[in-house]
C-alpha cells in the first residue's frame, strides 16, 4: 500500500517530567521539539512540541510532545486532546511517578483508545530491575485502555529498541478507526504567529473535515472569517489537508489578536460559541472530596480552557467515582461539539478530578431535577440516533445542515440515521425537512382544527387561505414542507380545496335569509353597472350600504365567482368581466397588438378600469405587455 493511501495519524507522548519523552522523540524523528531557550536551559518541556515521524509502512505521522511537569498540565491537555495513539513513557530507574498517574487519568478521561508503554533509559538499570518496573507499570494501568498495551524497552540516548518501537507503532496504528475527513472542518488552534510578508499563521491538528486552499473558514469564538491562503503539512506546501494531519494555515485577512486561547478554525456556519454545555460528568475515584452544586472548576476542552460552574442536574453533590448529568456554565465562550471529551480540575488546589463528554453544546438554561430535561439528556447519551431525535425535536422542522451542526455527526452517518428513524416510523420527511412523527401528526390535526375553528367564525367563507392556515405553525417549517402537509390532508380527504381555499369535506358557506337578500341587492347593482362600474364604496353607497358592514358578503361573492376583483377598489360582476374578455379575444382574432386607449374605447369604460383589466389579463398570461402595447399570448379558447 502506498503512503498516499494511508490515513494520517497523530502520536502523542505522556509521562512524568524528565522521563525522556523529548529525547525519545528526537531519537525517533531527528527533531528536537524543545524550541524555547528557556526549555533548553531548564532541560524540561514547557510548550507543546511537534515533529514528523516516518513509519516502516511509509506513513508520515505527526508527533505531539507534551510537557511532563505538573505546572504545565494545561499544555499537556491541549496536546493530548487530538492524538490517536499515546506513548506512555516511564523512566526505568524511577518507575511510575505522580505525573505518570495524572497523565494516565487524563488520557482515560479524553477517551484515548490505544497506546504503547515505553520503558525508557534501560541502559541505566539491570535486566532484573526492568521486569520489576514493568510489573509495577502493569499494576498501574490495570483497568485502563492500556491494560493490554505492549511494552517496549528502549534507550533514547543509545538508540536501543527503536526499531521494535517503530514496528509496534505501525501495527497499532493500522488498527485505528478512520477520522472523519468528510465532516465539517474543525481545527483547534494550539499556536498562532505572524510571518512578515505572509500575515497570520495558525497551527493545530485537523480533528475533522478536509481543508482546501482558497476556501473561507470561521474563526471561533470571535465569530470572524478568513480565507485560506496557504496550507502546510510538516513544512510541505499542500493544496488540501485531511483530518488527522498536523497543519499550518496561513489565513488571509485574519488578525493575530483573534486567536485567543482555545480558538478554533472551522467550516462556515457550522459551529457556534457557547458559554453553557450539557455533559455526562465522571468524578475520579481519587478525587479528594465530593463535587457540590455550583462548585467552580477548571474546564479543559481541546485547546480551550475556562473556569466553569458545575450545575448538577440530578443531585446536590457528586461523590468520588460516581457520574451524573450536569450543565457547565463557563466564564468565557468556547467552541464545542457533541461528543467532545473534556477534563475538569479542581479550582484550588489545582488537580485533575474528573471529566466526561459533551452531550449538547448549545443547550438552554435548565431547571434542576426536571424529568423532561433528564430524559432528553439520556436520549442524547443513547447514541447517534438519540442525538438525531433530540436535534429534530429541538429544531421542530429540521434541515440536514442544521442537524449536522447540532448532532456532530458526519453527513453520511446522519443521513443513515435519518433513513433508519424514518423507516422505523419515528420521523417523517417533508421535502428537505424532518419532523418527529408525533409532531407531524399533531400539526395535521392542528391544521384541520384551525380550519374548522376559522370557518365557525366566518360561516360565509368559501374556505381558509393557505397563508392563513400557515400562521398557526412555526416559521421553521418551510413552505414546501407546509404544502406537503396540506397535500397529505387532501389525499386522506381530511380537507378539500376549491379555488385555493381549504375547508373540511362537504363544507358550504352558511347564508342566512337576511344575508341572501343583501347579496342579491349587491350583485344586481354590479350587474346593472356592467363596465361602467363605480368604485366599491360608491357602488355600496348607492344601495345604502357601508363597505365595513358587508365585507364578509363581498368576500362571499368573490369566493363564489359572482364578482371579480381587479384591484382594491375595482370589482366587476362576472358577466361584465366575461364581456370584457370576450371583446379582447374577438379583437385579437384580427389584430396583432392593442393599446390601453384602444382597449378603453373598445369596451367603452374608464381608462382606470381598462388598465386594471389589462393587468388582470397579463397576470393570467392571456396577454403580454411590450412597451405601451399588449400582444396576444395564451388567450382562452372560446
Amino acid at each position: 500500500m502506498s503512503s498516499s493511501n494511508l490515513r494520517p495519524v497523530i502520536i502523542g507522548t505522556a509521562g512524568h517530567v524528565d522521563h525522556g519523552k523529548t529525547s525519545l522523540i528526537q531519537a525517533l524523528t531527528g527533531v528536537d521539539t524543545d524550541r524555547l531557550q528557556q526549555e533548553k536551559e531548564r532541560g524540561i518541556s514547557i510548550e507543546l512540541g511537534f515533529a514528523p515521524l516516518h513509519l516502516p509502512d511509509g506513513r508520515l505521522a505527526g508527533v505531539v510532545d507534551v510537557p511532563g511537569h505538573e505546572k504545565f498540565i494545561p499544555q499537556m491537555l491541549a496536546g493530548a486532546a487530538s492524538i490517536d495513539l499515546v506513548l506512555l513513557v516511564i523512566d526505568a530507574a524511577e518507575g511510575v511517578m505522580p505525573q505518570t498517574r495524572e497523565h494516565l487519568q487524563i488520557l482515560q478521561l479524553l477517551n484515548i483508545q490505544r497506546g504503547i508503554l515505553v520503558l525508557n533509559k534501560i541502559d541505566l538499570v539491570e535486566e532484573e530491575w526492568l521486569d520489576i518496573v514493568e510489573e509495577e507499570i502493569r499494576e498501574q494501568v490495570a483497568g485502563t485502555f492500556l491494560a493490554a498495551a505492549p511494552c517496549c524497552r528502549v534507550s533514547a540516548k543509545l538508540k536501543l529498541g527503536l526499531t521494535e518501537l517503530l514496528d509496534l507503532l505501525a501495527e497499532s496504528i493500522s488498527q485505528l478507526p478512520e477520522r472523519d475527513s468528510a465532516g465539517p472542518v474543525r481545527l483547534p488552534v494550539d499556536r498562532c504567529f505572524s510571518i512578515s510578508g505572509f500575515g497570520t499563521v495558525v497551527t493545530g491538528t485537523l480533528v475533522s473535515g478536509t481543508v482546501r486552499t482558497g476556501e473561507r473558514l470561521d474563526i471561533l469564538p470571535i465569530g470572524k472569517q478568513a480565507r485560506v491562503r496557504e496550507l502546510q503539512v510538516h513544512g510541505q506546501r499542500v493544496e488540501t489537508a485531511e483530518a488527522g494531519q498536523r497543519l499550518a494555515i496561513n489565513l488571509a485577512g485574519a488578525e493575530r489578536s483573534w486567536f485567543t486561547s482555545g480558538a478554533v478554525v472551522a467550516s462556515p456556519h457550522r459551529f457556534a460559541a457557547t458559554e453553557r454545555i450539557d455533559v455526562r460528568l465522571q468524578l475520579l475515584p481519587e478525587a479528594p472530596r465530593p463535587l457540590k452544586f455550583r462548585d467552580p472548576v477548571h474546564f479543559h476542552l481541546g485547546t480551550a480552557r475556562a473556569v466553569g460552574r458545575v450545575v448538577l442536574l440530578e443531585a446536590d453533590s457528586l461523590e468520588p467515582g460516581a457520574s451524573t448529568l450536569a450543565q457547565i456554565v463557563l466564564d468565557r465562550p468556547m467552541a464545542a461539539w457533541r461528543g467532545d471529551p473534556f477534563v475538569i480540575r479542581s479550582y484550588s488546589p489545582v488537580a485533575t478530578i474528573g471529566g466526561g463528554a459533551v452531550l449538547d453544546a448549545q443547550p438552554p438554561k435548565h431547571k434542576r431535577f426536571r424529568p423532561e430535561v433528564l430524559k432528553r439528556l439520556q436520549q442524547l447519551e443513547s447514541g447517534s440516533s438519540g442525538a438525531v431525535l433530540h436535534a429534530v425535536e429541538h429544531l421542530q422542522a429540521a434541515r440536514l445542515r442544521d442537524l449536522e451542526k447540532l448532532t456532530g455527526l458526519s453527513r453520511e452517518l446522519l443521513q443513515q440515521n435519518l433513513q433508519d428513524l424514518t423507516d422505523a416510523g419515528e420521523l417523517r420527511q417533508l421535502g428537505e425537512q424532518w419532523l418527529l412523527a408525533g409532531q407531524h401528526d399533531a400539526w395535521l390535526d392542528l391544521l384541520v382544527e384551525r380550519c374548522v375553528d376559522l370557518l365557525t367564525l366566518t360561516p360565509l367563507a368559501q374556505g381558509i387561505a393557505r397563508a392563513t392556515l400557515k400562521v398557526g405553525l412555526p416559521s421553521a417549517l418551510a413552505l414546501k414542507s407546509f404544502d406537503l402537509l396540506l397535500d397529505n390532508l387532501l389525499t386522506t380527504e381530511r380537507l378539500q380545496v376549491k379555488r385555493e381555499m381549504f375547508s373540511p369535506p362537504g363544507w358550504q358557506p352558511q347564508v342566512t335569509t337576511e344575508q341572501a337578500e343583501l347579496l342579491k341587492q349587491i350583485l344586481q347593482k354590479f350587474e346593472q353597472q356592467g363596465l361602467q362600474v363605480a368604485n366599491l364604496n360608491q357602488t355600496l353607497e348607492d344601495i345604502g350600504l357601508a363597505a365595513a358592514a358587508v365585507e364578509t358578503l363581498i368576500t362571499y361573492l368573490l369566493g363564489q365567482g359572482d364578482l371579480i376583483r381587479l384591484s382594491t377598489e375595482s370589482l366587476l360582476a362576472k358577466s361584465a368581466y366575461e364581456t370584457a374578455l370576450e371583446k379582447l379575444c374577438d379583437y385579437f382574432a384580427n389584430e396583432e397588438s392593442l393599446s390601453l386607449a384602444g382597449y378603453r374605447d373598445l369596451i367603452g369604460c374608464s381608462r382606470k378600469l381598462a388598465q386594471a383589466l389589462l393587468e388582470q389579463f397579463d397576470s393570467h398570461k392571456y396577454t403580454r405587455r411590450q412597451g405601451d402595447i399588449r400582444l396576444a399570448w395564451n388567450l382562452p379558447v372560446r
